[in-house]
């Protein structure tokens, strides 16, 4: 296991090396911490293209010397044409995950570049935007090697995937993943990054990388259209935050899952958990997941749809009341629905003490596998995730927004420090973040918190029922506890599996010093100045 590294300065970490490289490169030319991740946010997006994309969603946590949180809300809404009447029309009764028809959504990712740029400029960010997506743009014109994490990846629905115009030209060989370190090259996505290096971000949506998306997705059969991307902008929304025993937690709220991931710590500290990788720990942390997936199924939609305030379920009162239900000498029975999800979260701090809390996916691996030839780009899948019930919690209609499992982190002490954090992982994005945190709030030191052991509860694409999955490394004891607690148990195969996420995260300390460490189960990195 590596150790937590430490930076004096300014510090990034990401679960691509070559992202934590951009990034640390960027603070270096005197980048602030915004501008670190938009350069790690495009160079991600080129090397790590079966987690995220710029036709994917993102969304970001800033946290600005003065204490003022942003938050960026980066996601894309259901195309005009993109109607129940039309699927089922196709006969379809659900969407389909893979090609043209799972490409609901418009993508949001290059929108919120756009807002979060601003953002860096009005506090003195002033570097080229060139310069920012000067990496970005090389490894996509010049190749980069493959990750072992692509190389080892099995995408759902493989199939339906390699039908989905472009993929299979653009990310096979000879009709497999290609093994780890074929290098790969996308000039066509070099072109449209060096597009908006010069014109800006605006011009995927209104300009001409915006009538090029559109005619290709019209081409394709996408049901967005250009006037759908004309109409798209990022926007600035209130975090969801609660306080805890001597900090503050940030997330975002709906339609993303921020509630579960805050509500989850809150019933935590109510339980009265005293030590670390204890049996009330795990059991503890999977009790409290249980009750906030349930509230999240109740109540994470659009904002403009919301059944509920968020903010109501994360008063004393409430939090209190569903820890009292909380046995912890036996497993509630409680049915999860499957949400897999492939994500990259990434953080930064710079010198100023500014932290970012940022995630970027297309939801499944590779999203809808559509890849636009005019563009080199990426099409996600998130609009998967509505229903062709018109009745349901989250039913597709033009202009609304998917549920999304993403979520960042950002949590401030009231000892000085700042902690921006995070995981990918579907579900599992709220039970990560809440086993990384508690291990370094009981003083596990921050790498060995990442590194350590993780449990998962809830179903896995195409289960039943859902099971709590252990990664092999747990005490014995504890697992002989848990199953006598009547958890289903079910143990991973490998030490370091990919479900289980891959988790970073770092410490600003009120002296300056960083601490950040980055995923073993991913192909990341820590680094910093």
């Amino acid at each position: 296991m590596n150790e937590t590294k430490i930076f004096s300065r300014a510090a990034v970490a990401a679960p691509h090396y070559l992202a934590a490289a951009t990034g640390r490169a960027l603070l270096s030319e005197g980048a602030n911490a915004i501008e670190a991740m938009l350069g790690m946010a495009a160079t991600i997006a080129v090397v790590y293209p079966h987690m995220n994309s710029i036709g994917g969603d993102a969304f970001w946590l800033i946290r600005e010397p003065n204490g003022k949180v942003l938050y960026i809300e980066a996601c894309g809404y259901a195309g005009s044409q993109a109607t129940i009447a039309a699927y089922h029309a196709l006969d379809y009764d659900a969407i389909p995950p893979r090609g043209p028809l799972g490409a609901v959504t418009i993508p949001g990712t290059v929108g919120g570049y756009a807002l979060a740029e601003e953002i860096a400029a009005a506090v003195g960010g002033r570097l080229p935007r060139v310069d920012i997506l000067h990496d970005a743009m090389r490894l996509a014109r010049d190749g980069y090697p493959l990750s072992r994490a692509e190389a080892r990846s099995e995408p759902f629905e493989f199939d339906a995937l390699c039908a989905a115009p472009g993929f299979t030209e653009n990310y096979l060989l000879e009709g497999k993943i290609p093994a780890a370190g074929t290098l790969r090259k996308n000039g066509a996505l070099a072109d449209t990054l060096g597009q908006l290096s010069r014109a800006g971000f605006e011009d995927f949506y209104r300009g001409d990388i915006g009538r090029e998306i559109a005619a290709d997705m019209e081409q394709l059969g996408v049901p967005c259209t250009r006037k759908d991307l004309a109409a798209y902008r990022a926007v600035l929304r209130q975090p969801l935050s609660l306080a805890l025993e001597g900090r503050t937690h940030y997330n975002s709220p709906p339609p993303t899952q921020g509630i579960v991931s805050l509500f989850i710590l809150g019933l935590f500290e109510r339980l009265g958990v005293a030590h670390a990788e204890s049996y009330e720990h795990i059991h503890g942390l999977v009790e409290a997941a249980k009750r906030g997936l349930t509230l999240r199924d109740r109540i994470c939609t659009d904002f403009t749809h919301l059944p509920r305030d968020p903010d109501e379920f994360l008063t004393a009162d409430i939090l209190g009341r569903e820890a009292a239900m909380i046995r912890m000498d036996r497993a509630a029975s409680v049915p999860v629905p499957a949400a897999d999800g492939d994500t990259v979260w990434m953080g930064a701090i710079d010198a100023a003490g500014r932290a970012v809390s940022f995630i970027q996916s297309i939801y499944w691996e590779y999203g809808s596998g559509c890849v636009l030839p005019t563009t080199g780009i990426l099409l996600q899948n998130r609009g998967f995730s509505f229903s062709l019930d018109a009745k349901a919690l989250n039913p597709l209609a033009p202009g609304r927004r998917p549920f999304h499992t993403l979520n960042p982190a950002l949590a401030v002490f009231k000892d000085g420090r700042i902690m921006p954090y995070g995981s990918m992982g579907g579900d599992g994005q709220p039970q990560f973040q809440a086993q990384i945190f508690t291990r370094n709030l009981f003083g596990i030191p921050l790498m060995e918190a990442i590194d350590r052991p993780r449990f998962l509860y809830g179903k896995l694409w195409g289960a039943e029922i859902p099971s709590l999955k252990l990664e092999p490394r747990f005490d014995d004891s504890v697992i002989r506890k848990l199953k006598a607690a009547g958890h289903d148990i079910e143990i991973a195969d490998e030490p370091y599996a990919r479900r289980f996420g891959h988790a970073g995260a770092l410490i600003r300390h009120k002296d300056g010093h960083i601490e950040a460490a980055h995923d073993p189960r991913s192909d990341g990195d820590a680094a910093g100045i």
